[in-house]
């Protein structure tokens, strides 16, 4: 008897939590392809994997300016606003956990910022269709409510390398790498910042050391160490944190930061950083869900559209003529008369790479650079 009524009390349990939930996610917060949903309804779930709420730079803080740039241009409130902060991109369990409870809240998009958000957003999208999942970096989508979204931040990149080929005397520069040559994402932006890097100087070397995490403060500090104990004397990176700008600065050397402008953590180090500015596409985000014009067509926007940039270049701490020659570059690439990935590339490994008179299509710089430009080597 006491099995059967504990039994009853567990189902009245799971039923009461159940219309909870259904009614705390109703018809009012579901939204549907093609159908404008009331600002006022709108809720963001925003999946993070480091802490925005204390930082001052790097990749989740440079999304977070994009939200909050977002939320005053649309003109939400702050209850509609919700962030998870510190969920692994390694954990599944975790992810989906924070997704949950984002649904849970009422949340009728989901931003998931990192790759390896991307398998978990795939299934809950198909899984919850009444819910928007916008992914960043990856590849993976559907036709209703699950898109992907990134950016063309291989031309700041290229920019970048110009100021680092015309500065470095040593012809040997450092970059600290979050992923290997196998990660399209990481390796299109070294490959385009060697190219950027042998337009103004066919001598100069990109010495890389690869982190193997996309968040690794401790890491990152010791292979921007590596790299300057070897003897760079510029630090790039494609990671999270200010350590390898903090360590150039320590060590007397120059640097390139990414993400944001680093120029505040490292002020007497870094010559530019690479920048986000993700409210390039999150205020369109929002008003084509609210307007009822969301499709979930990937977006893939660079410097043209001000989703990916290059911070004011230190002048005080280059030579003459570089803010010159990234400008002269910069504008050939906005009119379209160059791209960074055209014609036949050597890698450095010695294979050919391209067509003469052909440019790289996206997907194939999203997706399939998995090799490292002829002046890159790997101590």
């Amino acid at each position: 008897m006491k099995q059967q009524l504990l039994l009853v009390v567990l189902l009245v349990f799971v039923a009461a939590a159940g219309f909870l939930f259904v009614k705390n996610f109703s018809r009012e917060t579901v939204w549907r392809p093609g159908t404008p949903l009331d600002k006022e309804r709108v809720k963001v779930g925003v999946i993070f994997f480091s802490d925005a709420a204390n930082a001052t730079s790097g990749y989740t803080y440079a999304h977070d300016m994009g939200i909050r740039e977002m939320q005053r241009a649309v003109g939400l409130r702050d209850d509609q606003i919700i962030r998870k902060y510190n969920v692994s991109d390694l954990s599944k369990s975790e992810i989906e956990h924070a997704m949950r409870e984002c649904v849970s809240d009422g949340a009728n998009i989901i931003i998931a910022t990192s790759w390896g958000y991307m398998d978990i957003c795939e299934r809950m999208a198909v899984e919850f269709p009444g819910v928007i999942f916008a992914h960043a970096s990856g590849f993976k989508r559907n036709e209703t409510n699950f898109t992907n979204y990134f950016g063309r931040f291989y031309q700041p990149r290229y920019l970048s390398g110009i100021a680092a080929g015309l500065v470095t005397t040593s012809n040997k520069i450092g970059y600290v790498a979050a992923m290997g040559r196998d990660n399209s994402e990481v390796t299109c932006g070294l490959d385009a910042f060697a190219i950027g890097v042998e337009s103004v100087n066919p001598d100069a070397r990109i010495y890389v050391r690869v982190t193997n995490r996309w968040f690794d403060p401790k890491g990152e500090a010791q292979a921007a160490r590596y790299l300057i104990e070897n003897g760079v004397d510029i630090i790039a990176q494609d990671t999270d944190t200010p350590n390898p700008q903090i360590e150039a600065q320590a060590a007397g050397i120059l640097g390139i930061g990414y993400n944001n402008d680093m120029k505040s953590d490292a002020p007497k180090a870094t010559i530019t950083s690479v920048v986000w500015n993700w409210s390039a596409y999150y205020i369109p985000l929002l008003e084509s869900v609210i307007d009822g014009t969301f499709t979930t067509k990937p977006y893939y926007g660079g410097i043209k559209e001000g989703l990916a940039d290059l911070s004011p270049l230190d002048e005080s701490l280059v030579p003459p003529g570089v803010a010159k020659a990234v400008a002269a570059a910069r504008e050939r690439m906005e009119s379209g008369e160059f791209d960074v990935f055209e014609g036949v590339m050597e890698t450095n490994d010695g294979r050919l790479v391209g067509a003469e008179g052909q440019r790289l299509s996206d997907k194939e710089i999203t997706g399939g650079m998995n090799w490292y430009y002829r002046n890159i080597i790997e101590p």
